[in-house]
């Protein structure tokens, strides 16, 4: 039983398009999840707001 060389180069153009493809959803799902935190998540409580009512 040997390694086929030839075959082996043919399919790692397919296996980099899963890879590529792989990464952009992953990147996708970030982004998304990214802007749901900012235009859902709760407002920082301000700091300077915080000092000013403590004095």
């Amino acid at each position: 039983m040997g390694i086929n060389v030839e075959l082996f180069l043919q399919t790692l153009p397919i296996m980099a398009k899963g890879l590529v493809g792989i990464f952009v959803v992953t990147g996708i799902i970030i982004l998304s999840i990214y802007i749901l935190n900012k235009s859902t998540g709760r407002p920082k409580k301000d700091k300077k707001k915080k000092d000013e009512a403590g004095q």
